[in-house]
């Protein structure tokens, strides 16, 4: 589980003083705890449930980056690509986009998808597939590459 490393690497990065991971882990920590209370305090939160959280959290600082970038705030724009860096210590491997086009093939041709109308069906089942591993979209990119 994703939190209790967490909670070590915290301690870690208190004790070496380094505040860019120390901030990136604390908002980890922050949203994992936040989505364990919502929903509710019996039930502990899966590992897929974590990655889709890290991978909000990548998400999130991506736009706020960007935003940043725009504005010549470089100063902002760092503080958000220290903490993908840090939370992107946690997730798996993200694959390129060739790899991903070559697992999506592999779906299209399971699910039967001939043309753009199937694609619901076939994010489904890539999203299950590159849970983790590929940005949602990208794969909406290449399935509609895919099927057109």
């Amino acid at each position: 589980m994703i939190s209790t490393t967490i909670d070590q690497e915290i301690k870690k990065a208190m004790l070496a003083k380094n505040n860019a991971q120390l901030r990136g882990l604390r908002a980890i920590k922050a949203a994992l705890l936040l989505a364990k209370t919502e929903k509710g305090s019996s039930e502990e939160i899966t590992e897929e449930a974590e990655l889709k959280i890290l991978q909000k959290l990548i998400k999130q600082r991506r736009e706020s980056a960007d935003i940043y970038r725009q504005q010549n705030r470089e100063d902002l724009f760092q503080v958000e690509e220290e903490e993908i860096e840090v939370i992107n210590q946690f997730l798996p491997k993200q694959l390129d986009r060739t790899e991903v086009a070559a697992i999506i093939e592999t779906v299209i041709k399971q699910s039967g998808a001939t043309s753009v109308k199937d694609m619901g069906k076939v994010m489904g089942m890539a999203n299950k597939e590159l849970a983790g591993k590929a940005d949602g979209k990208l794969i909406a990119e290449i399935v509609k590459e895919k099927l057109a």
